[in-house]
């Protein structure tokens, strides 16, 4: 990185800020801007300095803007694709993550691509939300010259799927845009749908910017392409360190703190990043759906030219434990089940809510019995997608390892023992065996710039995960900025992660303020928000002085109930009104000093 000594300190943040996410051109433009200002030296005035700039060549038209928004990174790695793809046909675009959007240059686009995921039960990601609200809002403006795409990333195991999407393309529809093509739902197997609504999107934008001089044709490259040599589709073969519960044995859970080995890989990582891993399902459970289906593993089945036995498509290469929408239709259609029909229907998301969060595929083929075929049952399942660890160490103390912090969901299910797809590969690995695995940057969950500046980490459970990297790091630059953690779960005796670790660094230094939420050790639960609540005076004063605050964990419920505690906080001991708290929690948000990693 460029030496910013030339610069008053106060500048550092705000132009690293300026910088984040430009792309090469915007940036290229930025330069010659500033170097017109400074040609006319310190002293000029602002209309010598306004000269300077419009005797700059002006920056090339950029008619074509890519938004995108993104929680897990899914979203940012299609855009970026789609962002490449057309620079690559000769077309002049921009990519922007949607918190960096201005909004007022919306009246003004002429091509809009939007690449947007929804979680949970149809929110927004956390980047988008100032977007999602602007465009639904009366402040939006008419858009009668502005032509449009949407392309959703979600999971049908939710009644939302792509909710997001559906609504801003509904919505731009309303302000009088012209959808250039119909809207993109992809589910977890995110290339089905999005590699041809790229390839689409590429021919549209040439149509409607009437590029006469772009070739007639422009290669496709890899919708994820990634700098280095491994990736998310040429994994890393790791080789397992450790596989060590940090549970009790009482415990109600399985919690485990793995560590592998990146030797030879070159995979780097910061603090906030997460660690993708490619899971197999289990032998017995393979065995259990062939043999329900009275199928042959050793069977062949061939897919899109790729040609498998069965039993390794539905080992290594589809969805065993998560169940869908498009899946279950197909299966109450082949089973003619009245029962399983019923609770598709669009008024009963409750049970089919139910249904996909306590099923899984095995329970549902035994009770809707139906015939199914090898190729017929490969081509039905959703292809298996990898899972994401926040990553639980610093590279500046573990060097050439990654650790991770896993429960394993593990439970019983009608008498019969149930288990996820990754967490249940992972516990069951042993040291020494190997696993394929990939780094996810998480550019928005970064600790601060600024190594003075205070943190407060809000994680219970395996949320606690990247706190752990984030005092390792902190530790390791001499960082003399306070850290306040807090951590709960349900009992101190059993399910204390890391106990002796954030003992040892309160010793030190190097965590400040540890508050622990144990909600079942006494009558009255109490949660993270509790005891946020119970130290309110101090929280708000640290955030006024200018500390960042981290969420990681449970999107549904201890997320929401963060948010919503941080704003009674505002209220309470900044005298705010109801308006003013959520404006104050979305200003430090649009600032990068409120950043959630929660799934």
């Amino acid at each position: 990185m460029l030496a910013l000594s030339h610069l008053p300190e106060s500048k550092h943040v705000l132009l690293r800020q300026l910088a984040e996410d430009l792309d090469t051109q915007s940036l290229s433009w930025l330069s010659g801007y500033f170097a017109g200002l400074a040609s006319h030296g310190p002293a000029a005035a602002p209309a010598q300095k306004l000269a300077a700039l419009a005797a700059t060549p002006a920056a090339a038209p950029r008619p074509l803007t890519i938004l995108y928004g993104s929680q897990t990174g899914n979203a940012k790695r299609v855009a970026e694709a789609l962002f490449e793809q057309v620079r690559a046909t000769g077309l002049n675009a921009r990519l922007l993550r949607a918190d960096r959007y201005t909004t007022r240059e919306l009246k003004d686009e002429q091509l809009l691509y939007i690449v947007i995921s929804t979680q949970g039960d149809g929110e927004p990601p956390d980047d988008a939300i100032g977007f999602v609200e602007f465009l639904g809002s009366r402040r939006a403006p008419k858009l009668p010259s502005l032509s449009y795409a949407v392309l959703g990333l979600g999971d049908s195991s939710y009644p939302s799927f792509c909710g997001i999407a559906r609504q801003l393309d509904e919505r731009l529809s309303e302000l009088g845009a012209t959808r250039v093509h119909e809207t993109g739902l992809a589910d977890l197997d995110i290339d089905t749908i999005a590699r041809p609504w790229t390839q689409k999107a590429l021919a549209q934008a040439q149509a409607v910017l009437k590029q006469a001089d772009t070739p007639p044709s422009a290669s496709i490259t890899p919708l994820h392409p990634k700098a280095g040599r491994y990736s998310r589709e040429a994994p890393f073969a790791a080789e397992l360190l450790l596989n060590q519960p940090i549970t009790a044995p009482e415990s109600d859970k399985d919690v485990r703190h793995l560590e592998l080995s990146l030797e030879g890989s070159q995979l780097t990582y910061q603090p906030g990043d997460a660690l993708g891993v490619w899971p197999v399902q289990s032998e017995s459970l393979v065995t259990e759906v062939l043999q329900t289906l009275g199928l042959d593993g050793e069977a062949h089945v061939l897919l899109a030219d790729v040609e498998r036995p069965l039993k390794e498509w539905l080992g290594e290469h589809r969805e065993l434990t998560q169940l869908t929408r498009p899946f279950l239709q197909a299966h109450a259609e082949l089973s003619q089940s009245e029962e399983l029909a019923a609770l598709l229907q669009p008024d009963r998301s409750d049970a089919f809510r139910d249904l996909v969060s306590t099923h899984q595929l095995i329970d549902v083929l035994r009770k809707h019995p139906a015939a199914w075929t090898a190729e017929a049952l490969v081509k039905a399942l959703r292809p298996l997608a990898p899972r994401l660890y926040s990553i639980a160490s610093s590279q500046s103390c573990v060097d050439e390892e990654v650790h991770l912090t896993v429960a394993n969901v593990g439970y019983e299910f009608e008498g019969n023992a149930r288990s996820g797809a990754a967490s249940g590969y992972l516990s069951r690995l042993a040291e020494g065996e190997r696993l394929r695995i990939f780094i996810e940057e998480n550019s928005r969950f970064r600790l601060p710039v600024d190594p003075s500046r205070d943190v407060i980490m809000i994680g219970p459970g395996t949320g606690v995960a990247p706190f752990r990297a984030f005092v390792q790091e902190r530790a390791a630059q001499g960082a003399n900025g306070r850290n306040w953690l807090f951590f709960g779960n349900p009992r101190f005796d059993s399910d204390f992660l890391y106990q002796t670790e954030w003992q040892a660094a309160l010793r030190d230094g190097q965590l400040h303020r540890l508050d622990l939420a144990f909600s079942r050790d006494q009558e009255q639960k109490i949660y993270v928000q509790d005891r946020l609540l119970g130290h309110a005076a101090d929280v708000y004063a640290w955030i006024q002085g200018g500390a960042h605050v981290y969420v990681c964990g449970d999107a549904n419920r201890m997320a929401k109930d963060v948010h919503r505690t941080l704003q009674q906080i505002a209220r309470q001991e900044g005298g705010l009104d109801p308006a003013q708290a959520r404006h104050w929690l979305d200003e430090l948000a649009a600032q990068g000093r409120y950043a959630r990693d929660v799934y």
